[in-house]
């Protein structure tokens, strides 16, 4: 061992007893704030009691709250920070670092060696920096640079100087297995162990392996707009998280987590990202499937589609009568076209149109819906057309009030005072004394009046009414909206030029969806859209940045309508057009309609070549299977060519991906994916392969994602990668559409390590212009 390796195990053990002494030390600080904590609350709830006698005892009680409160905000505040540190310090003795740079700053006479790290760390006086964290300015030198001329940006300007060495080190426990200095070795030894590994539940930070490509999108800082366009496996959603950390440390102050959402596929992969920010020392951001927004937004009135129930519809319902005129529907409500729609629609009807509920009573109308139309369009016409529906719903309160005033005699009230229970009139007996100012003393002494209790029992009983009022359910939505397909010529004045083939047929569909209480997913957000721009945008200004990713499958429609949601937030967009499952993006191949959306000035596009997930055969077998797929760059990565076999039968196919698991799980692989067209098939699958020991089924509705062998639809498996892929059925029959290219690419392209095909007779013919040196056949 040399005297160099020597040394430098030495700095691991002086900086792990920095880190064991700071451990413990906050270890007894987070006991003693969380004692403070748990004492100022029951000081709080034994001993702080209400005064309100005097006007001075009121006050003391308040000033007294006050301070209470104040004391529990500090304690509790200290006790976060505190616990925060010591679970990012925790982390830090297994790893306390990975890169060191030797740096030689422009005017100095002698160079600083930088220690990078998951964060900060100093000595003991706090002077001297042991490890630097990887967020900061001087750190983007080692991800940036090969040794020679460097610079990095900080705060006061640009430093420049000479990078003289970069070093990589492999530390696990304290204990220096290795280290590289990367000036002499040809690629990523450290890169290389990490990829080499078995597959788990959860994604992991990188920040011991980023890449330059990488380091430049987590550390761009223009602009209202980041696109990331990146092949499979190119890390393009743990660039974007570690984005997130950097912008939390970068602008810590004034950025926290509860500001950040993600908008990320499905339930499945919020999970599977869960744990890279606490890795970081970062708490998690809001993360939000789109479809559990529109959920919110729109369940209490409909039945909402999911887009996985759209897709399955797409892939399995092909023979079905409405099957064209659904996919028709399907790719024009997705566009901009069909946004402007939308908004010239509702401009006309500032002038007629609008559609209203009648206000009804215990059966009985108080203002029929021809009542409110007639006074919209006959009264306060001049207002804006919000401000119009403001004037009519204090008009719809005032009427409410009146009528309320000539219920108060009616029989119907007697009986239900009659009615009571001796519970419900002592309610009501004490809601009304402290009404009249009795206090609770004396509330004996009132003698209620039975005009007052038959007063209460209508106002109570007109109080959804009232709400139903204020919350604008007066205007008919649904019809409105049937209105739009109600007339197939009338919606043509809107569309203009190029109207969507089959537009009878889409206006039919939809009338019949909308009848039977459903609502198709193209169909969720203009339905949103014409809802918030009849009673006003519901827009979110605290909001600061918007991560979407898989963003090839939202639709343009989508995305007009995420930027007004967001208004003054700043949005990175994930996504790869060769993964475009959906049927209204399987003619795009770029972001060219998203950045038009939110203007080409205050946009900037990255493209992510290099693919890390798969082994270099695995990548030159998929890249083959999509246009420009050459482009794609395979990290140097090692291992099997994929293998395709053909099989006569179910009997066979079952009894073969059997005997393949069984070797697979004693080679070491621990995530298994069996990986169907559909849910359909995948259904199917998972029942003929029962046999397979803890094999599970993945579906829209899983929560988590799952380790061991799983068979799960295609389209699930998005944004997940596994040890070991197997493809169900690859044959002509399944995968005979030129349609399904980019899904059955997206399916193929989620192996790390092993890439299995089965093809129940003639293979795909997606596989024709692949040369046989790619993979091979058994």
């Amino acid at each position: 061992m040399d005297s160099n390796f020597q040394q430098e195990q030495k700095r691991v053990t002086d900086v792990m007893e920095v880190i064991e002494k700071r451990i413990s030390r906050l270890e007894e600080e987070t006991t003693q704030r969380r004692n403070e904590v748990v004492q100022i609350r029951k000081h709080f709830n034994d001993e702080i009691k209400v005064n309100m006698d005097t006007f001075d005892d009121f006050l003391e009680t308040i000033i007294g709250l006050r301070q209470e409160a104040q004391a529990l905000s500090v304690s509790q505040s200290t006790h976060r920070h505190a616990s925060k540190r010591l679970s990012t310090l925790r982390r830090m003795q297994e790893v306390p670092y990975f890169g060191r740079i030797d740096f030689i700053e422009d005017g100095m006479p002698t160079k600083e060696q930088i220690y990078i790290g998951i964060s900060t760390l100093t000595d003991e006086s706090g002077d001297n920096f042991l490890i630097y964290d990887w967020r900061s300015p001087i750190a983007s030198v080692y991800y940036d640079y090969q040794p020679g001329p460097a610079k990095y940006a900080t705060p006061e300007g640009e430093i420049e100087g000479i990078l003289e060495r970069k070093w990589q080190y492999l530390i696990r426990g304290g204990i220096l297995y290795s280290m590289f200095d990367t000036s002499i070795t040809i690629g990523d030894e450290i890169l290389q162990e990490v990829l080499g590994k078995g597959n788990d539940k959860h994604m992991h930070n990188i920040v011991a392996t980023i890449q330059q490509e990488q380091n430049r999108i987590i550390r761009h800082d223009r602009g209202k707009l980041l696109i990331v366009h990146g092949a499979a496996g190119s890390g393009k959603t743990s660039a974007a998280l570690q984005r997130i950390a950097y912008l939390l440390y970068k602008y810590r102050g004034n950025l926290n987590p509860e500001q950040i959402i993600l908008f990320s596929p499905n339930t499945m992969f919020n999970k599977y990202v869960s744990n890279v920010l606490p890795e970081l020392g970062e708490e998690n951001m809001q993360q939000v499937t789109f479809q559990e927004y529109l959920d919110h937004r729109l369940s209490k009135e409909f039945q909402v589609e999911n887009p996985y129930e759209q897709l399955e519809y797409v892939l399995t319902a092909k023979n079905t009568p409405s099957y064209h005129s659904r996919v028709a529907s399907i790719q024009f409500k997705a566009s901009t076209r069909f946004f402007k729609v939308i908004e010239k629609y509702r401009k006309s009807l500032e002038l007629s149109g609008m559609l209203f509920n009648s206000i009804k009573f215990r059966g009985k109308p108080i203002v029929t819906a021809e009542q409110i139309a007639e006074r919209f369009y006959h009264n306060d016409t001049t207002l804006r057309f919000p401000n119009r529906l403001e004037k009519l719903k204090d008009w719809l309160i005032k009427k409410l009030n009146d009528a309320e005033k000539v219920e108060w005699k009616k029989p119907w009230v007697q009986e239900e005072i009659e009615l009571l229970s001796e519970d419900d009139y002592r309610k009501a007996y004490t809601y009304l004394a402290k009404k009249r100012g009795f206090k609770r003393e004396s509330i004996a002494d009132y003698e209620m009046e039975t005009k007052a209790l038959a007063r209460l029992i209508v106002h109570q009983k007109l109080k959804p009414v009232r709400k139903r009022i204020m919350a604008f359910q007066f205007v008919d939505l649904k019809g409105i909206y049937k209105q739009l397909f109600s007339d197939s010529i009338q919606i043509k004045q809107w569309i203009g030029e190029e109207i969507p083939e089959g537009l009878v047929e889409i206006c039919q569909l939809t009338l019949e969806m909308l009848d039977e209480g459903n609502l198709f997913y193209e169909d969720a957000t203009p339905f949103l859209l014409i809802k918030e721009l009849i009673q006003g945008f519901q827009t979110n200004s605290s909001i600061k940045h918007v991560l979407v990713d898989e963003a090839q499958d939202y639709s343009p429609f989508q995305f007009e309508f995420l930027k007004r949601l967001f208004p003054l937030a700043r949005m990175t967009v994930l996504g790869d057009f060769n993964q475009a499952i959906f049927s209204h993006a399987r003619e795009m191949d770029d972001f060219h309609t998203v950045m038009s959306i939110f203007g080409k000035d205050d946009t900037e596009v990255m493209n992510m070549a290099r693919s890390y997930r798969s082994t270099k055969p695995i990548i030159e077998f998929t890249r083959k299977l999509i246009p420009n797929g050459e482009r794609i760059i395979p990290f140097e990565r090692d291992g099997e060519r994929p293998v395709l076999t053909r099989i006569n039968n179910h009997t066979e196919l079952h009894h073969s991906i059997t005997s393949k698991v069984t070797t697979l799980r004693s080679l070491g692989y621990n995530s298994i994916a069996i990986i169907c067209k559909s849910a359909e098939e995948s259904k199917h699958a998972f029942e003929a392969l029962s046999n397979i020991k803890d094999i599970k089924l993945l579906t829209n509705s899983s929560i988590e994602y799952e380790q061991g062998v799983v068979v799960i639809p295609s389209y699930l498996s998005k944004g997940i990668e596994f040890d070991a892929v197997i493809i169900y059925d690859a044959s002509e029959q399944v995968y005979g559409d030129e349609s399904l290219r980019r899904l059955f690419y997206t399916a193929c392209t989620r192996a790390m390590h092993y890439l299995q095909l089965y093809s129940l007779g003639i293979p795909t013919p997606l596989l024709k212009n692949i040369l046989r040196d790619s993979f091979t056949e058994s």
